[in-house]
């Protein structure tokens, strides 16, 4: 952009450059180009100013606005959507955009209430509770006390309201926490700057950021303390990468004498907002600064995203001077952010199915009661008292024991010594870890370490690797750099090896960091690059320096210092795979153009050989990843139109950007010399095979998602154990033909038991053109491998896995910000804390520390957490089926009167101080110990079938509930003695000693609280029979009368049950008793 002219009114250079870019991005062009916008496809467009423009920034600034949804919510807050010059410290914006307010609450005053009953209520359980309670105020509907059909939903509520408020009050102090965190900030005409809480800031204001303080807004980074105009930033909790990212302040700016310099420039700063929120991802910032000095008013200093400081990242080294740019929901972090999908476990789906068949019970019970006693007049309102009546078949207390149990069993996983950092962050599906039928795993940081070190070199005629490889490329280096004085060009084998080494010391983007004992550690965004320098190191070429126009290598055997200036660099992307830099000798003048990158574009930038392609082959097969590494002697007309092109292709702001640009590097990315080829080893994690083995034996089919060739992703596959020994490997690469890709799924149709490798040109291919059939085919094999997969397409298979299969629920685990969305699509979702960083981890439902703690998790604490679930779901379904059905036995021998058998205390008891304990109790429950779940992995494929808790069971204990519930209520009416009361004790008391023994029966091993809670539980409701005397005649219940009839009705109703469970035990054991025996 340019400087800024004393006009009131825009130039019309300015003008012209408005009205070109909204020819390129107009609001109403739905179709606009990838290559322009797509996050993925470039790393950042700089939009210059032409000429001159004017000091009025309001000028330039847009003046509509449109409202952007966002998860964060403010009032009377508008987003601007289109381009903003903001002039340095200037306060005219105070107003025009988001203020720099942090708001992550989900509620106010208002909406507290609504939103959290709403979200309540669209269950149907709730929905029923709530029904039946408002029906008790209709005075031709009340049963009994209004008490006993009121306090138990609003004791849910109250509980869900709580927790709602307690949270939402945690997140509204974290946000007053940082909305009045403090800052600098610089005003002009004054000597010292001003404190300033965080949500005071408004875009343009200059402010001061010390070191570990968190960046309030998107800023762009004028100044530093530092000489060389650089600092560091931590991002981990941005995008999750715990590497430091390096930034450099705008050069002019960092050569001003003071900060307060700053406002003797008239200088603003361009940027673009994104229209669609989507689009405005990592990376796709658009910012230019103009400025005007006193010197050269025509200055224009392109900036690029290494000048930017984001908002939520922290400043890891000394103090700074930013300018504000976007502020509040305006910013990158919270455009960028949006709320993860609520996942609903397969148990809770099932049981919701199985309480609306309930509910049709209830109703039709209603119906035959009111049908036997001949439709009598206002046969309706009857027929709804006995809805009423029979209301406790559908168990309130279900969803409340279900939350309670779910708590213990993550408290469980999060205590589990073998498994230790292991943090549930979602404590509503922890039972689907006892049903997973698919593993999509990452490759790089989950099967293999991310610990990268470089184990081969290959130079064509030689190749270097091992301890003996490696010393002989050192006193290779130390011997060609005693004979020669400098790095003059040769084709001896001491000078190749020399070349590489030196090009790999200088073609990277490591910054060495030197602690205060003198030890010296190395920043850089990717562990590659480490890898590659620590190996200089090793071979005697070391990193001393490096500053933002220099680097400084240093010969360890002499203490020779080299040193270079940097004239430009070139970061890896994801589009272009390689990473370049050109750097002047200072000692001879001469300029090199170095860069390394992927074989696949590589090989068309270096000059014919014979060797490359093959040698890349085999070292991906030996698991190793490859990079090709080459150069260039610039001459000085070379280096010179070189600059040229590239600079006029950096500050063009039309479509044709990117076009110019690559043309301006073909111009030095041609005729390379290839100086060789580097094969780096990314070791397999702890226990990774044993791991792997047990899941496949567990039935689990486990697909291997990553970014990586083929043939890397292949040797890993096959010496981690994913792809078993002698087992046939198909591979489909390059697929773009429809037909073809139908003729690739005829082949695996009649070989299921093959293990697929495929590239993501092929995956989009099957995806676009045969989805169906390819998910059909797939799903069948035992392992797929996807290669070159991009985060959207990881989403995408789990997204297809999930559509199609029902055997089975869908695991994602993964290490790296480019798993999120893989990890946040799947049912469960697995995230390592690994060396990139902890966003994978913060994202997903389950955090691990390694790859091999999925066996617990699955095997053992899924198993337990699905099964214990599915009992208690069961036990509290036939804990309110049972009493319904004495209500309906009671009702029918009464002539069909809608007359409660228990009021008030002892149905609110029922549900709570009489049976809960013991029911709950059943969370310690297992059918098995840990030992025999881990020895015998075969035992997780029962779980996939839903026995535990499915149609056939749920009618089963139905049966029981109705055999036992007519069985106490016909035996207590048999037994009857003169009084109503009697028949109450009676039945009561014989229905709450069966519930017990039914609890004791069901347990497979017993637990110290489980016998307490018996015992608790049976002493609480003797002591209220002493309470309850309008229910419990006291004369009557301490008769050895009473006794004896209660023994006989709880043997009746419960002992029958416990001889057929045995009796089915030994004819059709489980298969986990067959393995014990």
């Amino acid at each position: 952009m340019r400087s800024l002219a004393a006009s009131p009114s825009p130039s019309s250079s300015a003008v012209r450059l408005l009205q070109q870019y909204e020819s390129h991005h107009h609001p109403e062009d739905s179709d606009v180009q990838s290559s322009q916008l797509d996050p993925d496809a470039i790393e950042l467009v700089q939009l210059p100013i032409a000429n001159k423009l004017s000091t009025s920034a309001s000028a330039f600034a847009p003046s509509s606005t449109v409202s952007v949804s966002s998860m964060f919510s403010f009032a009377n807050t508008r987003v601007s959507n289109l381009p903003r010059t903001v002039a340095i410290n200037s306060s005219a914006f105070q107003n025009k955009y988001a203020p720099n307010i942090v708001r992550n609450q989900k509620y106010n005053l208002l909406t507290f209430f609504p939103v959290v009953l709403y979200e309540q209520f669209k269950f149907f359980f709730n929905l029923y509770f709530l029904l039946i309670a408002l029906s008790q105020f209709i005075p031709a509907l009340k049963i009994g006390l209004l008490f006993s059909y009121i306090a138990p939903l609003a004791f849910v509520l109250t509980i869900t309201l709580g927790k709602e408020a307690i949270d939402d009050y945690d997140r509204m102090k974290r946000d007053a926490e940082a909305n009045s965190a403090l800052y600098l900030r610089l005003v002009k005409d004054r000597d010292e700057p001003e404190f300033v809480r965080s949500c005071d800031l408004h875009v343009g204001d200059l402010i001061i950021i010390q070191k570990d303080q968190r960046i309030p807004a998107d800023c762009i980074l004028l100044r530093t303390t530092e000489s060389t105009g650089t600092c560091f930033i931590r991002t981990d909790q941005l995008d999750g990468e715990t590497d430091w990212k390096m930034r450099i302040a705008v050069p002019s700016c960092q050569r001003l004498s003071s900060n307060e310099a700053l406002f003797g420039l008239n200088a603003s700063v361009y940027g673009l907002e994104i229209r669609h929120r989507q689009r405005y991802a990592w990376g796709s910032y658009f910012v230019n600064l103009i400025r005007d000095f006193y010197q050269d008013p025509s200055i224009t200093d392109p900036l690029t995203i290494e000048n930017t400081l984001w908002s939520n990242t922290v400043l890891a080294s000394e103090s700074v001077v930013a300018m504000i740019i976007y502020t509040g929901r305006e910013t990158r972090a919270v455009m960028n952010t949006s709320l993860p999908p609520q996942k609903v476990g397969l148990l809770d789906l099932e049981i919701n199915r199985l309480t609306k068949i309930l509910a049709v019970v209830s109703f039709i019970l209603a119906l035959v009661l009111v049908a036997l006693d001949g439709f009598r007049p206002a046969w309706y309102i009857t027929a709804f008292r006995f809805l009423i009546l029979f209301s406790s078949i559908i168990p309130i207390s279900l969803r409340v024991n279900l939350d309670m149990g779910k708590t213990f069993f993550c408290a469980q996983i999060m205590r589990d010594s073998d498994i230790p950092g292991t943090v549930v962050r979602t404590s509503t599906i922890p039972e689907e870890l006892g049903r997973v039928g698919y593993l999509l795993t990452d490759k790089t940081g989950t099967l293999t370490r991310n610990e990268m070190e470089l184990k081969k070199l290959h130079m064509g005629t030689m190749a270097f690797s091992g301890e003996e490889g490696m010393d002989e490329v050192r006193r290779a280096v130390e011997s060609e750099m005693k004979s020669t004085s400098n790095l003059t060009s040769g084709r001896g084998i001491g000078s190749r090896i020399r070349d590489i080494v030196f090009a790999l010391g200088l073609c990277h983007n490591v910054t060495p960091v030197y602690s205060d004992d003198g030890e010296v550690s190395y920043q850089a965004s990717s562990p590659d690059e480490i890898a590659i320098v620590k190996w200089s190191r090793q071979v005697g070429l070391s990193l001393h320096r490096r500053t933002l126009t220099h680097i400084h290598l240093q010969l360890t055997c002499s203490q020779r210092v080299f040193s270079y200036q940097i004239l430009h660099t070139f970061p890896f992307t994801s589009e272009s795979k390689r990473m370049g830099i050109i750097v002047k000798d200072e000692v001879t003048d001469e300029v090199w153009f170095y860069v390394k990158g992927a074989d696949g574009v590589m090989s068309a930038l270096v000059r014919y050989n014979d060797w490359l392609e093959e040698e890349c082959g085999n070292m991906a097969r030996e698991g190793l990843r490859t990079l090709v590494v080459a150069r260039r002697r610039l001459s000085q007309d070379e280096y010179d139109a070189f600059v040229s092109a590239y600079t006029a292709a950096t500050v063009d702001m039309s479509s044709a950007r990117a076009g110019r640009i690559k043309s301006a590097m073909g111009i030095i990315e041609r005729e390379l010399e290839l100086l060789g080829l580097t094969g780096v080893e990314d070791k397999l994690q702890e226990d990774v095979k044993l791991t792997l083995e047990l899941l496949r034996n567990a039935g689990l089919k486990i697909w291997m998602l990553t970014g990586d060739k083929i043939e890397t992703a292949q040797c890993v596959a096959v010496s981690s154990k994913l792809v078993a020994r002698n087992q046939g490997i198909h591979i489909v690469a390059k697929v773009t033909d429809p037909i073809a890709a139908w003729d690739e799924l005829d082949i695996l149709r009649d070989r299921s038991d093959l293990a697929l490798i495929l590239d993501g040109e092929s995956l989009h291919t099957f995806m676009t053109h045969h989805r169906p059939a390819f998910a059909e085919v797939a799903l069948l094999l035992p392992v797929v491998i996807c290669c070159r997969c991009s985060p959207t397409q990881k989403a995408e298979i789990t997204s297809m896995i999930r559509g199609t299969t029902s055997k089975g629920r869908v695991c994602a685990i993964g290490d790296g910000g480019n798993d999120v969305s893989m990890i946040q699509a799947a049912d469960v979702g697995v995230g390592i804390v690994g060396k990139e960083g902890k966003q994978a981890s913060l994202a997903a439902d389950f955090s691990v520390t390694q790859f091999s703690f999925l066996t617990k998790l699955l095997l053992w604490h899924g198993r337990n957490s699905y099964k214990r679930s599915a009992k208690l779901s069961q036990f509290v379904f036939h804990r309110g089926l049972i009493i319904s059905v004495m209500q309906a036995v009671f009702s029918a021998i009464f002539y069909y009167a809608p007359i409660p058998l228990y009021q008030g205390l002892l149905l609110v008891g029922y549900a709570t101080a009489y049976t809960m304990a013991p029911v709950f109790s059943l969370v310690l429950d297992r059918d098995l110990s840990e030992d025999m779940a881990l020895l015998y992995p075969e035992l997780y494929k029962d779980l996939r079938k839903g026995r535990s808790l499915s149609y056939k069971t749920f009618f089963m204990w139905l049966v029981i509930s109705v055999y036992q519930g007519g069985a106490i209520m016909l035996l207590s009416l048999m037994l009857f003695d003169n009084e109503f009361v009697n028949i109450v004790s009676i039945s009561f008391t014989s229905l709450i000693f069966n519930e017990l023994l039914m609890v004791a029966f069901e347990i497979n091993n017993w637990h110290p609280w489980m016998v307490y809670s018996q015992i608790l539980t049976l002493a609480i409701y003797i002591a209220s029979m002493w309470v309850l005397t309008t229910d419990f005649d006291l004369e009557f219940i301490l008769t050895w009368n009473f006794a004896l009839k209660v023994l006989v009705i709880t043997a009746v109703s419960s002992l029958p049950l416990y001889l057929m469970k045995i009796l089915k035990r030994k004819l059709s054991p489980p298969s986990y008793t067959k393995i014990m025996d």
